[in-house]
C-alpha cells in the first residue's frame, strides 16, 4: 500500500431535481458559499482556477483545478488537480426517484513535500479530514439547493 496514494469514492443522495444539483456543481465560483471548508475560489479561465480548501486538520491546500469534462447530458463534471493535490476528482449526477445521487470519486497523491512526508504516520487522519469535508459538503449543498427552491426535503444519508 502506497500511502501517498488516495482514492476516494462516497455517494451524496439529495432531494433536488438532477438540473439543479448539476448546474450547483458545476458553478465552481459559488462553493464557498455552501462548502465550509472550500475557503476561496480563484477564477483562472473558463475552464481552470485555484480552489482554497481547509478541514479539521490545521493545514490549506491550494489546488489548481482544470476541467477535463463537462457533460450535462451524463451529468459528468471531472477536473484535473494539480498542486497541494495531483490527480483527478469526479462527480457524476443522475436522477434518483424524486431526488438526485452524486457519486463523486477521486484519485490524488499529495503534492507539497510535507503531506508525502507524513502521508504513513497521517493517512488514517488525513482519510477522517476528507470524510469531514465531504459530508459537510452533501449538507452545505442540500441546504443551498434547498435555498434556491431546488430541494424538497433534507436527506442525511
Amino acid at each position: 500500500m502506497d500511502p501517498n496514494h488516495y482514492r476516494f469514492r462516497g455517494v451524496w443522495r439529495l432531494a433536488a431535481p438532477a438540473p439543479a444539483v448539476y448546474a450547483a456543481l458545476e458553478d465552481v465560483r459559488s462553493y464557498p458559499r455552501w462548502w465550509p471548508e472550500v475557503l476561496d475560489v480563484r477564477p483562472v479561465d473558463e475552464r481552470s482556477g485555484e480552489v482554497v480548501v481547509r478541514a479539521l486538520l490545521p493545514y490549506r491546500l491550494v489546488i489548481h483545478l482544470e476541467a477535463r469534462r463537462r457533460d450535462p447530458a451524463a451529468g459528468v463534471l471531472e477536473a484535473t488537480m494539480r498542486g497541494d493535490l495531483d490527480g483527478w476528482s469526479r462527480f457524476t449526477v443522475t436522477a434518483d426517484g424524486d431526488g438526485t445521487r452524486v457519486l463523486f470519486e477521486e484519485d490524488a497523491r499529495p503534492g507539497r513535500p510535507l503531506l508525502r512526508r507524513l502521508a504513513l504516520p497521517l493517512h488514517p487522519l488525513f482519510r477522517a479530514n476528507h470524510a469531514v469535508m465531504m459530508r459537510r459538503g452533501r449538507r452545505g449543498l442540500a441546504a443551498y439547493l434547498a435555498a434556491a427552491g431546488g430541494e424538497r426535503r433534507t436527506d442525511d444519508s
